[in-house]
């Protein structure tokens, strides 16, 4: 049967030539490719109307960079690991981030706004309704910048986990399938919010959410991850020998199929009772179940020969998991335990609860970087930092969030706070606290032409190189190490000490800076990594301006 779309497309596209052999004009002809360009445009997927965001015309007028609180950094020791909190736009946070971690983040969990049509997505500081015709496309526009965004700072075996619920589930699967490419899927998981939603009108309760799982290449790797051994599973280990193992169950010895020469055999026990050789044989050799019997592991009293099976030897939790996620804790949950960190109620809605977001953890390595720029009350952090603590990783988290109502300075770091140090805001003890370091950063912008004749944007940005030094390497910024150096006499005084040089491994040296022959020998000498700033991190927007 014929494409009816295309034979109309070849059409429209044959009377176009015949309009531009008659219209020879500049701006006809620009008019004409560009009606040529929407004709040819893709013909499969989503397709939207883009939107400007005040955060895009703010990044058009002026460079994004972050500046430290130090008020609000936490510090618990000089040699503990580093997790930072970063408050602003996400898309400004995304393309400072481009920065410092492109192909860096091994894992990336979001809990993105569900535009329900109600009050969770603000769109240019006001929100989206439900009858806002363009309610589907700012949200596709909105998510289609930081998506793309996110796939060029994963790593090449980076895992992206996005929650979402019926609102946008199927556009956002063929968003994701567009821009990480149909290969790109691995799951998409059902998770039970809650057990007793709201009755709905004119259709059946909804009490489920989704998972997608995304990778950026082949080359990405799933850790097994497990559901806890449902309640009748567990009752099942019921007998106890009281020698010290534990309860155990039993489990039968006799192969269920495909009877082998190693397997098939009469087994005699220690006490010459004859044990005749299954229809399948047996699960495995002789002299493993003669080991078992020496150990005291076989059970050698009714018709068939068993082995106990003991509850504490267990390799892992239970059932290794699948797409439905009907195990894990409600949002109810996620409430009480965040209202029981800041010791009021009512602060934050739906958080997400923490074994949520640590089960999509566990997929991924234990020295991960993991990145979550739709951060909300600060779930991830806190998985983070309590998986690190069960199973010794090193997981390092990046937390991006704005501060609309507050919820950053409000909820997000006094979560974390609290979650570290183990006191909660009003004073009170929460915990023994996790000790790590937290540095948080405010997103800000610089000026491209500054106004005053005596600056450039280049002198502008280089009170914020230090913040992208240190979420760069992920560590405290040690000046002994390496140092900043932003004058001619800084650079004097560092070569001028010979031990101060002896400790450098890398140096930041301002472009303004000019070395000498010497200078420029004795970091050859001692293999210095030289950078030059802000041109390593700002070069495009210096070329932009005209001042590189």
């Amino acid at each position: 049967m014929p494409n009816l779309s295309q034979l109309r497309r070849q059409k429209m596209l044959g009377f176009l030539d015949r309009i531009r052999k008659e219209h020879t004009d500049d701006e006809s002809l620009a008019a004409i490719s560009e009606i040529e360009n929407a004709l040819t445009a893709k013909k499969y997927g989503l397709v939207w109307e883009e939107h400007e965001e005040r955060a895009d015309v703010e990044m058009k007028q002026g460079i994004p960079v972050w500046t430290e609180d130090a008020g609000k950094e936490i510090i618990s020791g000089a040699d503990l690991p580093v997790h930072f909190l970063l408050e602003g736009d996400n898309l400004h946070s995304l393309r400072l981030l481009e920065k410092t971690h492109s192909g860096r983040v091994d894992l990336i969990y979001i809990d993105p706004p569900y535009n329900r049509g109600k009050t969770d997505f603000i769109y240019d500081d006001n929100y989206v309704a439900a009858e806002d015709g363009f309610r589907h496309s700012k949200w596709l526009s909105f998510m289609g910048k930081r998506l793309l965004a996110a796939r060029e700072l994963l790593s090449k075996k980076g895992l992206l986990f996005i929650s979402i619920d019926d609102n946008e589930v199927a556009q956002l699967k063929m968003l994701c399938d567009e821009i990480f490419g149909e290969s790109g899927f691995i799951n998409l998981f059902v998770w039970k919010r809650n057990s007793s939603g709201k009755t709905e009108k004119d259709k059946f309760t909804v009490n489920t959410e989704y998972v997608l799982l995304y990778a950026k290449s082949g080359g990405y790797s799933l850790n097994p991850a497990y559901k806890p051994l449902a309640d009748s599973s567990q009752k099942l280990y019921n007998k106890d020998d009281h020698d010290g193992r534990g309860r155990y169950q039993t489990v039968s010895l006799q192969k269920p199929r495909d009877p082998g020469p190693d397997t098939t055999y009469d087994y005699v026990d220690n006490n010459g009772k004859v044990w005749k050789c299954p229809p399948k044989g047996w699960r495995m050799r002789y002299e493993k179940i003669k080991a078992l019997e020496n150990d005291g592991r076989l059970v050698l009293s009714g018709r068939s020969l068993r082995v106990k099976d003991y509850w504490n030897e267990r390799k892992n939790e239970g059932k290794r998991i699948d797409t439905l996620w009907d195990d894990l804790p409600e949002n109810s949950k996620a409430s009480k335990d965040l209202e029981m960190i800041l010791g009021k109620a009512g602060l934050f809605d739906n958080p997400k609860p923490v074994e949520l977001v640590r089960r999509c953890l566990e997929v991924a390595d234990q020295d991960a970087v993991v990145l979550d720029f739709f951060a909300g009350s600060g779930t991830t952090g806190q998985a983070v930092l309590e998986l690190n603590r069960e199973d010794g990783g090193h997981r390092q988290f990046i937390l991006c969030t704005n501060d609309e109502g507050g919820i950053c300075g409000s909820v997000t770091w006094p979560r974390l706070r609290t979650v570290i140090t183990g006191v909660r805001p009003d004073g009170t003890i929460y915990s023994e606290g996790i000790p790590v370091n937290l540095k948080y950063y405010r997103a800000g912008f610089a000026e491209k032409c500054p106004a005053d004749p005596e600056t450039n944007a280049g002198s502008a940005l280089l009170p914020h190189i230090k913040e992208l030094i240190q979420l760069k390497t992920g560590r405290i910024f040690d000046s002994r190490t390496e140092p900043l150096i932003l004058t001619d006499e800084e650079a004097d005084a560092l070569f001028g000490d010979p031990d101060r040089l002896e400790l450098c491994r890398n140096l930041y040296l301002s472009a303004d800076v000019l070395l000498t022959l010497e200078q420029e020998q004795a970091l050859k000498e001692r293999e210095i990594q030289t950078h030059i700033v802000p041109d390593c991190f700002y070069e495009t927007e210096l070329m932009e301006v005209g001042e590189r």
